[in-house]
């Protein structure tokens, strides 16, 4: 099973379970699980192949899916889901193949198409990182820059260093592999006819208004909402409106 972090106590309402984005890990979302937590029980896992999580040979999004749904099923059976990015990707899959595990569904900043952008950069950066030498994060972000020059991209890549063992916590051969699967989105058959919320950043172009009739024709109780000012990384843009929109819609009767 994933490695899972929880955060608060369990109520009468079921559990948020938050699935992390492409080099994304569980720590990444500490801070708004843990606000989240004042009201719900919060699972927050490290997807297969990041953090703590098992490396497998395999990483496509019924994968993702039903790994998952094995987490849910082991605490209640039912969850209200939140999936950034490539953990939208999965809990979009999960709910259209375990709709019985989702109560009501929130997708950020990604739609169920196929997308063209790799990041087969980021991993060819991090692979010419010289993980020997290292001594500190420091050490790594000075041999990062010369490969990714934007600050915010190495700071988050680098939550998945580990400086002590000198060794990523990215399973970065299977997501070289399956790259295409990740930029993908499979076949599914069937709707998935919960209360789901397009989350998206107001200047991100990862969900265009052209994607809405293939949302539609899988979810077709859809609602779309934008973050102003936020981009693809709407949760780190602006942390406290996105948590906010989580707050109502996860509440809502």
């Amino acid at each position: 099973m994933l490695t899972v972090q929880t955060y608060g106590e369990e109520n009468s309402h079921p559990p948020i379970l938050i699935a992390h984005g492409l080099f994304g890990s569980a720590r990444n979302w500490g801070v708004i699980a843990k606000r989240l937590s004042e009201a719900r029980r919060v699972l927050v896992v490290d997807m297969r192949n990041h953090g703590d999580s098992p490396w497998m040979e395999a990483h496509s999004y019924p994968d993702l899916a039903n790994d998952l749904a094995e987490v849910i099923a082991a605490h209640g059976g039912t969850a209200d889901v939140m999936g950034h990015s490539m953990g939208g990707k999965a809990a979009m899959v999960l709910a259209l193949t375990h709709p019985e595990a989702v109560r009501r569904l929130v997708v950020a900043d990604i739609a169920p198409v196929a997308y063209g952008h790799t990041q087969q950069h980021l991993i060819d950066a991090m692979r010419k990182v010289d993980l020997s030498v290292i001594e500190s994060r420091r050490d790594a972000d000075t041999q990062l820059a010369r490969h990714v020059t934007t600050d915010g991209v190495r700071a988050f890549l680098l939550q998945s260093l580990d400086v002590k063992a000198r060794k990523w916590r990215l399973n970065l051969d299977v997501l070289e592999k399956d790259m295409e699967l990740i930029l993908s989105f499979p076949e599914v058959r069937g709707t998935f006819d919960g209360p789901t919320l397009f989350l998206t950043g107001a200047e991100s172009d990862y969900v265009r208004h052209e994607d809405r009739p293939a949302i539609k024709a899988l979810f077709p109780s859809a609602k779309f909402a934008k973050i102003p000012g936020a981009g693809h990384w709407l949760h780190a843009d602006k942390p406290r409106e996105f948590e906010a929109s989580l707050r109502a819609f996860f509440s809502a009767t």
